[in-house]
């Protein structure tokens, strides 16, 4: 065998190796954590690194539906820092509670000029404030409002006035807004088909497999649209509104984080522990 052929299949047999054969490169890790030269190899992606959030059309209109499970997720209120704050935006949330794992967040419920909740409102079993029966203006006090709350991996949605007459145990969370946009199976009865408002709007609804839906419009939209996305497209027998213009999500899956103006309670759904095999 002449030396040219020689190289050549030496060669060949090289190519028959475990290299690359294309695309991206190769990088071994060791049971370290570092590459073979030394660099430290990005983590892999946690089993809980999944969007929660789906982009989805109704009526022409385009919404964000984020879903929190039971099986997967937990939630729970927040309002304010360590140090009696309120956290008034999702960074600063962030920013206090670094180790939290969370899926997605929404705004949640009516606040006053300093954001404290107007209604009621339930952080890790303590009531921040008490059930809002009260007559008013705004969007708000157009009865029957409502609250979302819950316990472990139960959650609802209910009119002010069913929550007041059977609820008798004090949720691990709860936030109180309005209108409610369903009840019962049928749109709140001051809501018009398609009313002249146009807002950014978002609200939260239960379904039959008890999944809280967390909805918020990609842009202006009717009461009327999304009170019926609820009914008939997400079939939630009781949805809620949650606010309109100050709407806003983080979903960190997406790298989203609205910050378009200062909030007042958030809901805060996180990914639940998984144990290790």
């Amino acid at each position: 065998m002449t030396r040219a052929p020689l190289l050549a299949a030496l060669l060949l047999l090289a190519g028959c190796g475990d290299a690359p054969q294309g695309g991206e490169p190769v990088v071994r890790i060791a049971f370290d954590g570092t590459s073979e030269d030394g660099a430290q190899a990005s983590p892999s992606p946690t089993p809980t690194a999944f969007d929660a959030c789906e982009v989805i059309t109704f009526e022409s209109q385009r919404f964000a539906d984020c879903i929190a499970d039971p099986a997967k997720h937990t939630i729970t209120t927040a309002l304010r820092s360590s140090g009696g704050t309120p956290y008034r935006s999702f960074a600063a949330y962030r920013e206090g509670n670094k180790q939290a794992d969370v899926a997605f967040a929404m705004n949640g419920g009516m606040f006053d000029n300093e954001g404290l909740p107007i209604g009621y409102y339930v952080q890790n079993s303590d009531r921040l404030q008490t059930l809002n029966r009260a007559g008013g203006p705004g969007n708000f006090h157009l009865k029957p409002n409502g609250v979302f709350f819950g316990s472990g991996s139960k959650w609802q949605v209910l009119d002010t006035e069913k929550f007041y007459a059977t609820v008798s145990d004090r949720p691990e969370f709860g936030t109180q807004s309005g209108p409610m946009l369903v009840i019962d199976g049928r749109i709140h009865p001051e809501i018009s088909e398609n009313g002249p408002s146009r807002l950014l709007r978002n609200a939260v609804g239960v379904d039959e497999q008890g999944r809280a839906h967390f909805v918020i419009s990609q842009g202006p939209i009717s009461f009327g649209v999304i009170a019926r996305l609820f009914r008939d497209r997400l079939k939630t027998p009781n949805a809620l509104f949650l606010d309109g213009s100050v709407s806003s999500l983080w979903d960190p899956v997406a790298d989203r984080m609205d910050a378009r103006a200062p909030l007042g309670p958030l809901i805060v759904v996180k990914n639940k522990a998984r144990a290790r095999p």
